[in-house]
């Protein structure tokens, strides 16, 4: 693989990679080249219209990818169309009928769907529907090797949606249509999803919570938003352990978050050997974000996407997709976008 081996005490030592262990000196892996990055954005999703006042807004992402295109390296990634989400992968993680119901709602000209914080347009559907493709197609580009990795800058985001209703902002569960197409359609037996959102991802517990081969990790604040997520909840049958909730309280940061991540986190995905990583990646754990009450900083999302990505490459030839989730501030959002993409794709900060 292209990687150098450092010897431990000669180089510095970036945190995020795990020293390995050879003979009686230790050694940790560092990458020596960029990656090929596959990035997923288009103003299609600018059209899902929430209305005036709603958090979850088009400036979002016209933000983000303002600040992106400022970078040196943004050449450089794998710019990646995003395609329409065949009902068969949707019908895998919702229940039947539910993407008719939405399209019905949304071309019909409701304002909300099943709870009044899912505003909805009429054209929600269709972007919808694309965005759980692109992070598809960027499955399909993983798995053809094209790419070493990717992200999928989309909206409406996923996490909250159950099999068979709509809440917290969002309408597909892109990220578990993802887990389940990379399994029926490429074959992956073994899927980890890590969830560093604000708030806990419901949907995607719910969906996979007697599944002992999607193992859900998720960090959130604690109580918030949407009120699950305890320590308690581990799976049930089958799926029992395949459940790792991490709640936060309020006012933690960075300290308790690298906690998590060396003691409880790395080790038990590790002893998983997922054969791809997932993150469902929402950025308002930020300290500057209105939803949450979570001290990360911007540079917080580099050091865990670097432990994502050296868990991908222990375990899974560097596999791994994030998708966005959620992230409030503007600012803040577009810093950490930036910073995520910047690490994903090995690139120096400019």
């Amino acid at each position: 693989m292209p990687w150098h081996i450092v010897r431990h005490g000669l180089t510095p030592r970036p945190f995020g990679y795990n020293v390995q262990s050879c003979g009686t000196e230790a050694y940790f892996l560092t990458r020596d080249y960029p990656m090929n990055t596959s990035f997923v954005y288009n103003p299609l999703f600018l059209n899902h219209d929430t209305g005036t006042g709603h958090p979850e807004r088009s400036a979002r992402l016209t933000a983000a990818h303002e600040l992106l295109t400022q970078q040196t390296w943004y050449g450089s990634l794998l710019q990646t169309e995003a395609r329409i989400a065949e009902s068969i992968w949707i019908d895998q993680v919702h229940e039947p009928h539910y993407e008719k119901r939405i399209r019905i709602a949304c071309r019909g000209g409701e304002s909300h769907i099943d709870t009044p914080d899912v505003m909805v347009s009429s054209e929600s559907y269709d972007v919808a529907i694309k965005a759980a493709g692109g992070v598809l197609e960027i499955a399909d580009r993983i798995m053809s090797k094209e790419a070493d990795n990717g992200f999928a800058m989309v909206r409406p985001p996923g996490h909250h949606a159950e099999a068979d209703h709509a809440m917290g902002f969002c309408l597909f569960n892109n990220i578990a249509v993802a887990a389940r197409y990379l399994q029926k359609k490429h074959g992956l037996e073994r899927v980890l999803i890590l969830d560093w959102d604000v708030h806990h991802g419901n949907g995607t517990q719910h969906i996979f919570e007697t599944d002992p081969s999607v193992f859900y990790i998720s960090l959130h604040q604690s109580p918030h938003y949407p009120g699950t997520g305890a320590r308690s909840e581990q799976g049930i049958g089958k799926g029992q352990g395949a459940t790792l909730n991490c709640p936060m309280s309020a006012g933690m940061g960075e300290m308790e978050y690298r906690e998590a991540f060396r003691e409880v986190i790395m080790p038990k995905a590790m002893a998983f050997r997922p054969d791809i990583v997932l993150i469902s990646a929402g950025f308002d754990a930020h300290a500057a974000d209105p939803l949450g009450s979570i001290a990360l900083s911007t540079s917080s999302y580099g050091w865990m996407t670097q432990m994502m990505m050296e868990l991908a490459d222990k375990c899974c030839d560097g596999r791994l997709i994030s998708v966005l989730e959620g992230g409030y501030d503007l600012d803040a959002l577009a810093q950490s976008v930036t910073e995520h993409l910047r690490v994903l794709s090995q690139n120096s900060a400019d």
